[in-house]
């Protein structure tokens, strides 16, 4: 019956204006039915949609968006004590994504500290109707994933390993205990569920309207219909806000306007790259077999089918999500901007697109078939390039901050409020959420990548998640190396902030391309071959990602003191340093280079760029320093060259003394190589003999060209980031991201060395380090080797202990000197030390894990050192 009554719709909607108004939808719907998650919600009616009679002149914060995610965050500011907090919706609350959303919650999220954020909002909901007195039709009868394939299986199993230290109750269930949960499956293909107790579906209006009650509770004004016509920085870093109403003075502002802060964003001349995209699912009408059943069924998420099943009353409610040549996205709202007054309307649905979804659905649920349906909804949310939204405060433009780019923005919406309330109160984000950063994207994410990638993330939605992931739609951008084109067809290509960069190079006998897997894969071999490259003879890599920074003027070395834990290196020479927040957490890694009195080269990571800039500069404006910082990532291209071998090539290259004692360890000197001048530092991630030699990018291919050229005796090769991780691993080197970052302090990632407590600079978080230090740490970063078969730690994993999570794992590797793994991990204090006997999970199984003394192998300067004092002695 189902489908033939969607055939018969697909005919029938065809002559429907393109896009629905609520009032045309709802009169043809309203007399059949009415449910949580729809556009007719429990709580219409019930809860109070008001806006306020009276104006602010000023505000310390003024929210622009009414949805879900910016009333959630004038609740949490407002509840956490922050007296001038200002919403301004354009039309009415919930217009744009929240009103017609499918209403999903879920603990679940692969990623670590984005459970948090769910964790946190299902939390909240489940206390907010007794906070608030408004109803918010919250249900949660549990949802399960469903795996019909091994891989499926492997990449719960993947998953479980990351969720047993965190707090979220997820676990692996068997297909019998699947059907008696959701007796209505076919349960043909189903090999095993992946179970989230307390998953479930709100009603979005409701969720709002309660939180609206209690952002007003609190004290928080929310204004509309109040558009935003212009946004006026000041010169104090203030912002004039102006609307119909009248303006307001802020000192911050947050964009959380949906599929309009694109629209916000130009306004201050910034390119948000989000871009809406059409989402449909299907409702039915009551089915018998449902009715019968004594309990609500969980949420169903078949990933092989691509789409979500809930029960909606007596019927159901699914959605799928096409594949990227199916799907649709609105690009004429990115180039033509999003229609006047549009805010509580649909799009025509398009029943083509997801017949094959419908199908599926009906194969796994077999009463679909006989099912009525009440309705198709097509309406707009909005995606960014990786899915994942944009959160916090944006590098270039003082105290502008966003929460844009939800495609999930009722689960979301709770812990992201709270998350950015806290950040915006303490000033400082209260865990690592880098992969939510705004400053992730730069200039090189143009509106046809965004598109692309929108494309492709919507239709991999339920794709498997490996590990080492990588996706090629909109690839390559226009940020590539001088190299690009010269290694791309030998080596398999990594994305690193748009650039280009290889992870390992084909060779001969070996499955070259893209092969992902949970356990090693065609790129185990080759990948040993480069590490012996580098241990053995000398190897070459494009590092040209780093980003780089320019840091000069009367006040530099006085910011950088400010700035760094280190000390300041002289003249001529490189150290490693780190900015932390206030409260002692990892910041950000640099390596800090004095090139001349008072001139600075500050490198960072690929990813880190934008975000530490963003740090970099507000701390210029607070403490009002007579500096200049010039973002250089682009202009100049690094190569990497290390190995046993690597001062004989470039020595050949260069008339300068490359000797130890005419180069030292950390010197940082300009160079003519082969006629290009470079600026050479002496300094390797492989922790072997090596140089980072920084040039012109157009200098590139002609600067590898020379070394690749002088390099043929000495049997010289490329390597990539693969090996460079087993060679920074076996080394102990900590990596920003993994060993640290805003979730650790630098004492227990025992990164004791850089840090100067005793130096007469109050860096920042100088004073909370000395309190941690007084009252001791609880854990610390262990070094690891594992006993594993064909599958290596890569991060995130439970560390067990007589049958206890007691830690988790950081990072990992393959370790070809001795045939094992190795991980760094944190573990308590009173199981840290060496020797000590633990557990790695991976895919299902604990190997045992020893804990080592770091490092499994001596750095080349520390191996030159012990020589010389053996000699000498």
């Amino acid at each position: 019956m189902l489908w033939g009554i969607l055939k018969q719709l697909r005919f029938q909607l065809r002559t429907v204006e393109p896009a629905l108004t609520p009032g045309n939808w709802l009169r043809s719907v309203c007399s059949r039915s009415s449910s949580s998650g729809l556009p007719f919600q429990e709580g219409e009616g019930k809860a109070s949609s008001y806006s306020e009679a009276r104006w602010k002149d000023t505000a310390e914060t003024v929210i622009i968006g009414g949805g879900c995610v910016g009333v959630s965050l004038a609740y949490h500011l407002a509840k956490a004590g922050m007296k001038d907090v200002v919403l301004l919706e354009a039309s009415e609350l919930t217009a744009g994504s929240t009103w017609h959303a499918a209403g999903l919650t879920t603990y679940f999220h692969p990623g670590i500290n984005l459970k948090k954020i769910h964790y946190y909002s299902i939390k909240l909901y489940e206390k907010l109707e007794e906070e608030t007195g408004q109803e918010v039709g919250f249900h949660q009868p549990g949802s399960i994933r469903i795996a019909t394939t091994p891989t499926r299986v492997d990449e719960f199993k993947y998953q479980m390993t990351r969720t047993h230290w965190q707090a979220t109750e997820q676990y692996i269930i068997e297909p019998e205990k699947v059907q008696e949960m959701f007796p209505l499956l076919n349960m043909e293909k189903v090999l095993a569920g992946l179970y989230n107790p307390g998953d479930g579906h709100i009603d979005p209006y409701s969720l709002t309207m309660a939180l609206a009650a209690g952002a007003r509770k609190y004290g928080a004004l929310l204004k509309f219909p109040a558009r935003v016509t212009n946004l006026k920085p000041r010169s104090d870093g203030t912002w004039e806000v102006e609307t119909q109403q009248g303006s307001v003075r802020a000192n911050r502002i947050v964009n959380a306007t949906g599929f309009w802060a694109r629209e916000v964003g130009k306004m201050i001349g910034l390119e948000h790259p989000i871009i809406p995209v059409h989402h449909q699912y299907i409702v039915t009408a009551t089915i018998p077999e449902v009715k019968a059943l004594k309990k609500e069924l969980p949420v169903i998420r078949d990933l092989e089918g691509s789409y979500y099943l809930r029960q909606e009353r007596d019927g159901i409610l699914f959605g799928p999500y096409e594949n990227q040549e199916k799907m649709k996205v609105q690009d004429s709202w990115v180039t033509n901007g999003v229609p006047p007054g549009f805010g509580k309307e649909l799009f025509e649905s398009d029943l083509d697109r997801i017949m094959e979804y419908v199908e599926n659905a009906m194969d796994m649920v077999p009463v679909l078939r006989k099912a009525d349906i009440i309705n198709i909804v097509s309406g707009p949310i909005t995606y960014t390039p990786d899915i994942l939204p944009m959160v916090g405060p944006h590098q270039g433009v003082r105290n502008y901050w966003v929460a844009i780019g939800f495609g999930y923005g009722i689960i979301h919406a709770g812990g992201i409020g709270k998350y950015l309330s806290d950040w915006i109160l303490e000033g400082e984000p209260p865990f690592d959420l880098i992969e939510v950063d705004p400053n992730r994207y730069g200039k090189w994410t143009t509106t046809q990548y965004t598109e692309a990638k929108a494309r492709e993330s919507y239709g991999f939605n339920n794709i498997v998640g490996y590990p080492k992931e990588e996706r090629f739609a909109g690839r390559p951008t226009k940020r590539i190396s001088g190299l690009y084109n010269i290694l791309n067809s030998k080596c398999s290509m990594g994305f690193h902030a748009g650039w280009e960069q290889p992870h390992w190079f084909y060779k001969s006998g070996h499955e070259p391309g893209y092969k992902p897997s949970f356990r090693r894969t065609n790129w185990f071999q080759p990948v040993g071959l480069e590490y012996q490259q580098v241990m053995q003879k000398v190897g070459v890599i494009d590092l040209s990602p780093f980003g780089k920074f320019k840091v000069r003027g009367k006040d530099s070395l006085k910011l950088l003191d400010r700035l760094i834990a280190n000390v300041i290196p002289k003249v001529g020479f490189t150290n490693i340093s780190h900015m932390l927040t206030p409260r002692g957490r990892v910041y950000a890694e640099l390596t800090v280079s004095q090139q001349s009195p008072g001139e600075f080269l500050l490198v960072t990571g690929s990813g880190s760029e934008l975000h530490d800039l963003r740090w970099i500069e507000e701390e210029i404006v607070k403490g009002g320093y007579n500096v200049e910082v010039e973002n250089i990532t682009d202009e100049l291209g690094v190569l990497g060259v290390a190995g046993p071998s690597a001062r004989r090539v470039l020595q050949k290259l260069t008339s300068a003394d490359l000797s130890n004692d005419a180069f030292k360890f950390l010197q940082s000197k300009p160079l003519t190589i082969s006629n290009i001048p470079v600026t050479a530092i002496k300094i390797s991630y492989t922790g072997e003999l090596g140089w980072e030699l920084y040039h012109r990018q157009e200098d590139s291919a002609t600067l590898y060209g020379a070394i690749m050229e002088a390099g043929q005796e000495e049997g010289i090769d490329n390597f990539g980031t693969y090996a460079m991780n087993a060679l920074r691993m076996e080394k102990a080197f900590r990596a920003w991201g993994s060993e640290m970052n805003c979730d650790t302090n630098p004492l227990e990632a025992g990164l004791d060395h850089f840090i100067k407590l005793n130096k007469p600079a109050d860096f920042i978080g100088k004073q909370a380090l000395r309190l941690m230090k007084e009252k001791g740490l609880k854990r610390r970063l262990v070094y690891l080797t594992l006993e594993t078969d064909h599958v290596d730690p890569e991060g995130n994993e439970s560390i067990w202990h007589d049958g206890k999570v007691v830690g988790n794992t950081t990072s990992g590797s393959y370790s070809y000197s001795i045939q094992k793994s190795l991980a760094f991990a944190y573990v308590p204090v009173e199981l840290s030390e060496v020797g000590q006997r633990l557990e790695v999970e991976l895919l299902g199984k604990n190997y045992p894990a020893t804990i080592i003394q770091e490092p499994l192998v001596l750095t080349e300067p520390t191996r030159t050192r012990l020589q010389k004092k053996a000699g000498k002695s």
